[in-house]
This record gives C-alpha cells, structure tokens and sequence, in this order.
C-alpha cells in the first residue's frame, strides 16, 4: 500500500486489503511497544534481581497515568486528524498537529513537576516497601525526567497513523525498540547501571525516534507538516481532542487505580513476590492486548475516514473483521498461557517462589481471554467514530462498575486467589454489556445507511 495514497483510498479499496496494510504496520509497532516493555522486565529480572521486578511492577500505577495524560491528547488528535481527511479539510488536519504538539509539551511538563516533587509518598501510596522503593524510584526518576519526550513520541506516532503513513508510524516505534534492546543490556550489564539503566535505555531511544518523526512533519511537501499558524491552541480542536480523548483518559486513569488495588492486594495477601508475579503477568498480557490494540489503530483511520464520507456500511465491515481477528488473536494467548506458562516464565526470573506465583496467575488472568480481543475492539469503535460518550461509559463501567467491586470483595472472601480471579471476572461481566451496545449501534447505522 501507497502511504502516499491512502488517505483517498480509504474510502475506495476492499476493507480486508486496507485493514492488513493499515493493522500489519500497526500491529508490528504495538508488539514491538510491548516487547519493549517485556525486554525491561526481562534485563531487570536477570539483571538485578527479583526484587527489582517487583519494584518495577510498583511503577506501573504511575506509567498508567502518565499514559492517560498522553492518551488524552494523542488519540483525540490522531481520530480528528482521520476524520478531518475524510471531509477534506486538509488545513483543519494541519492545526491539529500543531495543537497536540504543543499540548503534550504543556501537559507533559506539568505533570513531570508535580510527580517528581511527590514521588515518594506517591510510590509509598502504590504500595512500595523498605526493600522495593530504591528500586521504584531510581526508575520514575529518570522516566518521569523524559516524560516529555514520550508524550511527544506517542503523539506524533498517532498523527502518522492517521495521516497516512501507517509503516512510517511502524518504523520509528521498531527504531525505539531496536535501540532499547541494545542500551539495556549496555546500561545494566556493561555499564553496571542497574534499573536506573533500564530507565536511560527507555528514554534515550524514544528521543531518538522523535526526533526522526520531528523531521518527517518539517517537510513542506508531506500533506500534513509543520507550519506557521497551527501552533497557537484553537478552544475548538482542544475541546473536540480532548472530548475524544476523554475516554482513553479515563480508561488510563482507571487502570492506574486498578494496578494500585491490585497491588495493594498483592502486598496484603502475598507480600512482595506477589507483586513482583502480577507485574511480569501483566507484562505477559500486555504483550497480547498490545496486538489487539495494533488491530484497533489499523481500523481507527479507516473507520474514522468512512464515518466522516458516511460510508456506514463500510464502518460496519471493517469493525466485524477487526473483532473477528482480534478474538483470534486472543485465543491465541489463551492457548499460549495456559499450555506452556512455566517456559514462558522463566526468561523473566529463575527465583522459583516468583515462577510458582506467576504461573497460578497466569492460569486464572488468561481464563476467559478469548472475549478480551472481542471486548476492546468494540470499545474502540465508538471512539474511532468519534461516540466518547459511549466509549466513556464502556470504559467506565468495566473498570469501575465491574473490577473495582470484585478486587474490593473478593480478596476478603478468597485471599489472593480473589486478586487474581477479579480480571476474568469483569472482562465477562464488561464483554456482555459491550456486545448489546455494539449491536445497538451497528443497527443504527443499516438504517442511516439505508436512509442515504
């Protein structure tokens, strides 16, 4: 596929060969995100020790939030940049870039300032410990340091995806990856740098991918670019990126209260090798929901373009045959995880007591996975057409009306095993409602589709 050309062809070629060119790229670049991400636990593990691993995992409540300020800004802009190409206001999609440019400098900054001031009684808050906190906070410091530049990454990234050029998007996330995997091992083993190497390795890579991306948008001949007058803040791109936003914002913002319940849990009911099992299981299942959600950025632009011309029958299309590759991809892991979890555990740690723990996890997370690959497609295809309201509420209501409830109650009746079987619980229970608002909707486009 011509990245040059697909903004037109959106709306033209078969959905199956545009959801491939659009979702490969896409979903190379989120597994490469998460491998990124696994690599870091994996040098750490083996690196520093098991420890450290728990310590990292104490973090991941405030890399949630930090990603829900990103979030908030990036995908509200890479949805109003697709559906902004789709009606041909090529000027409207340029201002767009410059908004979430200067945003994610303003938000990142702030939040950079107000979380290194309070980063102990934060990581103190996330349940760190007398053997943990040294480990946590020698990380936060340094990726908190170069929030700026991730906001920054992940933004620009999003704009690529929209604007056409989904490979383009693909390799600066495959750079940073690339050069990650090199600067850690360097850093930790080489250098003797320890989790604070991990941390340099994350951010040094990251700035070296934004800084090709920076290029890219200086060039005067790509369709969407930097130019004089689309930097000052316009009350109408804001307020529609941010509306957009608000929902995987809020989705961010409840996984971080999520990962600090369930830490806490962990602590409570398992000590310090329990969280240190939670955080490489989720590491475990961030790697699959990374895929799914690659699936997602490849249906955003396309559903995003053809809601935006009201090819409705064509947004439908597309949504069915991203959530039927999506449940495949989960069964996937389902299979993965439950027929061989102690090989996969064991390129994290070779502490058994951390091994024995995180294979009883990852039995009972990966449960019910299949209908996770179906539940966050349908989730995005509210916020691919621009619905937050929608994807708000489905965002709310599985994090907040379903899991919150469960890690609440059933860790008093069960211990940690109710810690545990809160995730599976709440995907069904969420899966549910969101197959009835899905059908709702797709009946509500036939017959706008049929009224046009």
């Amino acid at each position: 596929m011509s990245d040059q050309n697909s903004p037109i062809i959106l709306g033209t070629e078969r959905i199956g060969k545009l959801l491939k060119g659009y979702a490969i790229p896409a979903i190379i670049a989120m597994t490469a995100a998460s491998l990124y991400n696994i690599a870091d636990s994996i040098f750490i593990g083996q690196g520093v020790g098991a420890l450290a691993i728990a310590g990292l995992a104490l973090t991941f409540p405030l890399m949630n939030l930090a990603a829900a300020f990103g979030s908030l800004v990036g995908v509200g802009a890479s949805t109003l940049v697709s559906v902004k190409l789709g009606q041909q206001e090529y000027e409207g999609a340029n201002k767009a870039l410059g908004n979430v440019l200067v945003l994610n400098i303003l938000i990142g900054i702030l939040f950079t300032v107000i979380c290194l001031w309070f980063l102990d009684p934060i990581l103190y808050f996330f349940g760190a410990g007398e053997n943990t906190l040294s480990y946590a906070r020698d990380y936060m410091e340094i990726i908190l340091a170069g929030n700026v530049i991730t906001h920054m990454y992940l933004g620009l990234n999003a704009v690529l995806r929209s604007s056409g050029h989904p490979r383009m998007a693909m390799y600066a996330t495959l750079t940073s990856v690339v050069i990650n995997c090199v600067l850690n091992p360097l850093f930790i083993f080489g250098f003797g740098w320890g989790i604070k190497g991990s941390a340099w390795a994350t951010v040094i890579s990251q700035l070296i991918s934004l800084v090709w991306q920076i290029v890219h948008f200086a060039n005067p001949e790509q369709l969407i670019h930097f130019k004089k007058g689309i930097y000052k803040l316009k009350a109408e791109f804001v307020k529609s990126m941010l509306a957009i936003g608000l929902s995987p914002f809020l989705m961010n913002l409840c996984s971080c209260l999520i990962v600090l319940l369930i830490n806490l849990g962990m602590k409570e009911h398992g000590g310090d090798m329990a969280i240190g099992a939670y955080g490489i299981v989720n590491r475990i299942v961030f790697l699959f929901v990374m895929i799914i959600l690659g699936l997602n950025q490849g249906m955003q632009p396309i559903a995003g373009y053809n809601f935006g011309a009201c090819r409705f029958d064509r947004v439908t299309q597309v949504t069915k045959l991203t959530i039927c590759w999506a449940v495949g991809v989960a069964s996937s892991g389902f299979l993965i995880c439950q027929l061989f979890p102690s090989y996969i555990l064991r390129m994290f740690t070779t502490d058994p007591e951390l091994i024995r723990e995180a294979v009883y996890g990852l039995h009972i997370v990966f449960a019910v996975f299949p209908v996770v690959g179906f539940q966050i497609v349908a989730s995005n295809f509210f916020l691919s057409i621009g619905l937050s309201k929608q994807a708000i509420f489905l965002s709310l209501t599985r994090q907040l009306l379903f899991l919150v409830p469960c890690l609440l109650v059933l860790p008093g009746l069960l211990g940690i095993k109710g810690v545990w079987l809160s995730l599976p619980v709440a995907d069904l229970i969420a899966s549910v409602l969101t197959a009835f608002l899905l059908i709702t909707q797709f009946r509500k486009l036939r017959r706008d589709s049929l009224s046009d």
